[in-house]
Formats: C-alpha cells, sequence, structure tokens
C-alpha cells in the first residue's frame, strides 16, 4: 500500500513546480509591452498637440496667408465703397481664414443705407461681399425713413428723394401708417389727386394733405369711405370762388369746409 502512494505524490509535486516558473517572466514582459505603448502613445500626442499649435499659427497669420482681393456685388446707390471698406478693415488685417465674417457682416449691415449683407471666403485669397439697400418709400416723423416692409430706419437725406411722400405717427406705427398711405393714394391717384403726407395722431385720427395743399381731416374710423365722399363732392367745391384749405369729413354724412381767404380760385 505505501509503495502504491509515493509515485503519486512526487507526479503532484512536479504538477506544482512546473505551473509557477513562467509567471514572473511573463508579468516583466507586460510591464515593457505597457510602458512601450503608453510612451508611443504620449508621443503621438506630443506631435499632434505641436502640429496643431503650428498651424494655428499658420491659419491666424495674415502676412503668411493674406486676403488678397475684396469683391463687393449688389446695387449701390447711397453706399460708397470707402464706408464699405472702413467696415471691412477688421477683417482685412486678419487671416484668410481667421476671419470673423459673421461680425464684419454686422458691420456692414450698420452702414445707414444697406438692409441686408452676406460675406464669405472664396478660395484661395479673395473675401466677396454681396449687399442689398434700403428702397426708401417714404420719410418717416420728419428725420427717418419707411423701407418697402414698413420698418423705420435711420439714413443720411438725400436730394433725389424729397419727392417721397412725408408718413408720421407713433414710433410702432410705421407699418400701419404706410399700408394706409398706400390705400388712400391709389383710390386719390384713380381720380386724379395726389396724396403728398399722412398722418396718424397719438389719438389714432388720421389727416391727410393732397399734393394741391388741401387738408382731410378723416378721424378714426373708416377712412376710405370718407376719402370717396371728399372725391364725390370735390367738384362742387370747386365751382365756389375761393379756395378750398380744408375738409373735415369726420361726420357721418356730411362734411365742413375749410377756406382760403388770402386766395381766390383761378378760372
Amino acid at each position: 500500500m505505501q509503495s502504491r502512494k509515493r509515485p503519486v505524490r512526487e507526479v503532484r509535486a512536479r504538477e506544482v513546480k512546473v505551473a509557477r516558473e513562467p509567471i514572473l517572466p511573463r508579468i516583466r514582459a507586460l510591464n515593457w509591452y505597457l510602458i512601450s505603448g503608453f510612451s508611443f502613445f504620449v508621443m503621438v500626442l506630443g506631435m499632434l498637440g505641436y502640429g496643431g499649435y503650428r498651424l494655428h499659427q499658420l491659419l491666424n497669420d495674415a502676412e503668411a496667408l493674406p486676403i488678397e482681393a475684396l469683391v463687393i456685388n449688389g446695387e449701390r446707390v447711397y453706399t460708397s465703397e470707402d464706408e464699405i471698406r472702413n467696415a471691412m478693415q477688421a477683417l482685412m488685417e486678419s487671416s484668410f481664414f481667421s476671419a470673423d465674417v459673421t461680425e464684419v457682416q454686422q458691420a456692414i449691415e450698420a452702414l445707414p443705407w444697406v438692409y441686408k449683407a452676406s460675406v464669405r471666403r472664396v478660395w484661395p485669397a479673395r473675401i466677396k461681399v454681396f449687399l442689398q439697400e434700403q428702397k426708401a418709400e417714404a420719410r418717416w416723423n420728419g428725420m427717418d425713413w419707411v423701407n418697402e416692409h414698413g420698418e423705420v430706419f435711420g439714413a443720411p437725406p438725400q436730394p433725389d428723394l424729397d419727392r417721397l411722400p412725408k408718413l408720421s405717427g407713433p414710433e410702432t406705427k410705421a407699418a400701419e401708417v404706410l399700408t394706409a398711405y398706400r390705400q388712400i393714394a391709389e383710390l386719390l391717384k384713380i381720380n386724379g389727386f395726389g396724396l403728398e403726407s399722412l398722418s396718424l395722431s397719438p389719438r389714432h385720427a388720421w389727416i391727410a394733405v393732397l399734393d394741391n395743399g388741401i387738408t382731410l381731416e378723416l378721424g378714426r374710423e373708416d377712412k376710405m369711405a370718407r376719402v370717396q365722399r371728399f372725391i364725390n363732392v370735390y367738384p362742387t367745391l370747386k365751382q365756389q370762388s375761393k379756395v378750398v384749405s380744408r375738409v373735415d369729413l369726420r361726420y357721418d354724412t356730411g362734411l365742413a369746409v375749410g377756406w382760403d381767404e388770402t386766395k381766390q380760385e383761378s378760372r
């Protein structure tokens, strides 16, 4: 019985001994592999960081990548090229890639007669600007302008725009006054009259002045019907020896006439 147990013990001892021998070399190899891989990773990160830094310097170097040409498109009447260049001065001092086109767009749109503008880069070294000027429809409150969209904007006066109608009213009512002007002017035009100015009082009463100097007080309601009433009765008024100065139409059916005593109707 004893002779049979001894060989089993020897085999077990050998098996344990064989299993423990490879552990240390494997750990050393693994540590070296990790250190090498980490070192290589750090080196790559460093190279990428340095490359990015150098690229950033290059892209922001106005001498290395300058803006060589400025192209301005769009119909311009009241906006000079000098005004545009002054608005773009900061951009022209930047490199082609570092120029903030959004900021320059806002600077150009801030010019008095510019309605909208777009600025974009064109490879390899051009900046293209397209702008749309304001289209003034009328004077507003004696100082500003109203564009075709009923928006108020401030800009210097222009001699060739003196013929435009004069509108006035509360600051927030420009679009409403412009719409009313178009409606009344069209009705008057087809009947041989011209509308020179239209105003809306703080109490929302309408007053129109024709190009022949007659003032129409239209009140707050039914302004179109009251204009038509004036058109209907004007042939009778014109037959009088006096010149009509003012017509008060703020009545349901009638009207009141103010005469210009200093003038006589020419016949």
